[in-house]
């Protein structure tokens, strides 16, 4: 949530930092700004609205004469919408840029205020501010190493001090911030896709560290003040990758990228046809002594775990819970050793996940996360980390981290359930082979798309919706669901199909959609029970099979029919079509798909 951008050196800062936001917007879309140093003072540009509103703003109205700057887009979450609240905020000699929340900013403004000290704003980024400059006396460690002790909460600031030119310090805890040093300057930013066009090594600060930036190198220190020489990591992929590429959005470019990701995260593990994750250093015995799983994510994370249970329990015979990371730690959870503690994340910054972890850890449990950024806070603190190699994915609504997070999981669930004698080596090279097959068959999926894009042309103006589905047909419901709601607004719901009769049948009414999930051979005469239950209410149906099944003519109004798998990987293909349906469905209605309102890409606060 919120992007941020500071660059110092010999290029024009402000092209630096609005090409930097621009890639970044989708971190918040809110109001956007720049501050800068020119003729020895700090000018500020902000406006609300888009990136490209500023863009306009600082064309209309700036020289180039510039070489250092902070740059920030906004998701809001102290105070409303306005230009008043836009960042950068400055007071007395600071002027900074944060991502994160202060939670104690309210008590420090009551402080504030009785020595007649009051911000302009409403947002707690300008009580950070106030409490820096109170504390600066020209030693930007000492003000920035006293503020850490006074703030609580997640934060990630960007600071020029109005008597250092040139320079930009950086702090953080919780909130991501990822930096560069190139040829052009150093860079500073909340996300990776705002350095690779000046370098592809870069570090990750870490957490209750100090980064000084100026044009010449970057100097991190711990606040005892200790130089720190940062972990240099490696992105293998380029600035292209983060572009649309001649798609209309990023989604749907997004949704076709997936037969490569899928390729890309399962080829590197298999050696002679056997999963091989010596490169991850994920060892053999992980699952010893393990009598239980916990799979903790928020969102689409957590719809992959609930298929991971399905999948784990099936494979390995352990009992597996799976939890919302943004409720774990406030219900006084069972742990010990004996746990095995999964945390799903695309971005590896989810901040609730994070938190879960920390407490898994201290409860001594062994602890594997599945991410898809290398060197981010979560994969640097667990035990063991699975990466997926999904690249950058930009829209909101997440689609091929999704299909990498599923792959991870099945291919967890394999190599150990063979270690545990659960199944044997020839099930897992079967079952290998299968996910494999995935692969063509997603690419094949895709190729649905303009049948998706005509049937959902009739849900351009429904107002409600609902997702049914047994079995592994059930969790993918619920991403179908959230899929659809998030980026076309529509209320929608997922239901268990079994569960219609215990009240959710009272809500289906004459023409009402219903998405029906019927991929599961195993349930599928159940399931075409509760489909002629909801037509009998009136209910038009999208019913959505694996492979070609018997369906009566009126059963539906429309049917989908995916390419044929062994059902344990209909999701792969039934995801795609959710996906598909949900992109379809935003862009007939004519909203942002990328973009929805009120939402951001990468959650780093609780």
């Amino acid at each position: 949530m919120c992007g941020i951008i500071g660059f110092t050196g010999n290029l024009d800062a402000t092209e630096v930092m609005l090409n930097g936001l621009s890639e970044l917007e989708y971190r918040g879309y809110d109001s956007a700004g720049i501050a800068f140093f020119q003729n020895d003072a700090i000018r500020t540009i902000k406006t609300t609205g888009k990136v490209s509103n500023l863009i306009e703003k600082v064309v209309s109205s700036v020289d180039k004469d510039t070489t250092c700057g902070i740059g920030h887009t906004r998701w809001a979450t102290h105070g409303g919408v306005s230009d008043t609240n836009c960042h950068p905020h400055t007071f007395g000699k600071v002027t900074l840029i944060h991502n994160g929340i202060i939670e104690n900013y309210h008590e420090l403004e009551k402080e504030f205020a009785k020595e007649s000290k009051f911000p302009v704003s409403q947002t707690d980024s300008e009580i950070a501010a106030m409490v820096i400059d109170s504390l600066y006396t020209g030693d930007a460690y000492e003000a920035l190493r006293k503020a850490s002790d006074i703030l609580d909460g997640a934060y990630g600031f960007c600071i020029l001090f109005h008597d250092q030119p040139g320079v930009i310090y950086a702090i953080r805890n919780g909130s991501p911030l990822v930096a560069c040093q190139s040829e052009q300057g150093s860079i500073i930013a909340s996300d990776m896709v705002a350095l690779i066009k000046y370098s592809k090594d870069y570090f990750v600060l870490p957490e209750h560290h100090i980064a000084k930036l100026d044009g010449s190198q970057i100097e991190v220190t711990a606040l005892d003040g200790t130089v720190v020489e940062p972990k240099i990591l490696h992105v293998d992929w380029d600035i292209t990758s983060a572009k649309k590429g001649g798609y209309p959005h990023y989604m749907l470019k997004e949704i076709h990228e997936q037969p490569d990701a899928l390729h890309n995260t399962i080829t590197p593990r298999v050696k002679n046809g056997m999963l091989d994750f010596k490169e991850d250093g994920i060892a053999d015995d992980v699952f010893t002594d393990i009598n239980r799983v916990i799979i903790i994510g928020c969102g689409t994370a957590m719809h992959a775990g609930l298929i991971g249970k399905v999948m784990f329990e099936k494979l390995l015979r352990i009992p597996v819970t799976v939890e919302i990371a943004s409720e774990f730690r406030y219900n006084d959870p069972i742990l010990d050793k004996n746990t095995l503690v999964i945390t799903i994340s695309q971005s590896g910054e989810t901040a609730d996940t994070l938190a879960a972890l920390r407490l898994s850890k201290e409860a001594g449990c062994k602890t594997l996360s599945i991410v898809n950024v290398k060197g981010s806070s979560i994969a640097r603190e667990s035990d063991y980390v699975f990466y997926t190699h999904a690249g950058p994915e930009i829209a909101v609504a997440s689609t091929k981290a999704y299909m990498v997070q599923l792959s991870s999981i099945y291919m967890i669930a394999f190599k150990f359930a063979m270690l545990r004698g659960t199944i044997s080596k020839e099930t897992c090279e079967d079952y290998l082979k299968q996910l494999q097959d995935t692969i063509n068959a997603v690419a094949t999926t895709i190729d649905l798309d303009k049948q998706i894009e005509k049937i959902s042309e009739c849900l351009t103006s429904v107002e409600d919706l609902f997702f049914i589905g047994r079995g592994l047909d059930y969790p993918l419901s619920c991403e179908g669901s959230i899929k659809l709601k998030e980026i076309s607004y529509i209320h929608s719901e997922a239901y268990a199909a079994g569960e219609l009769k215990h009240g959710t049948l009272s809500l289906v009414t004459d023409d009402v959609p219903v998405i029906a999930l019927a991929t599961q051979e195993k349930v599928y005469s159940k399931m075409i029970s509760n489909i002629r239950e909801v037509r009998a209410r009136g209910a038009m149906v999208i019913l959505i099979t694996n492979g070609e099944m018997p369906v009566d003519d009126d059963l539906c109004a429309h049917h989908i029919v995916l390419p044929k798998t062994d059902d344990q990987f209909a999701p792969f293909t039934a995801a795609v079509v959710l996906q598909l349906i949900a992109y379809y469905t935003s862009v007939h209605r004519g909203l942002n798909v990328d973009q929805p309102r009120n939402l951001a890409k990468s959650v780093t606060v609780e």
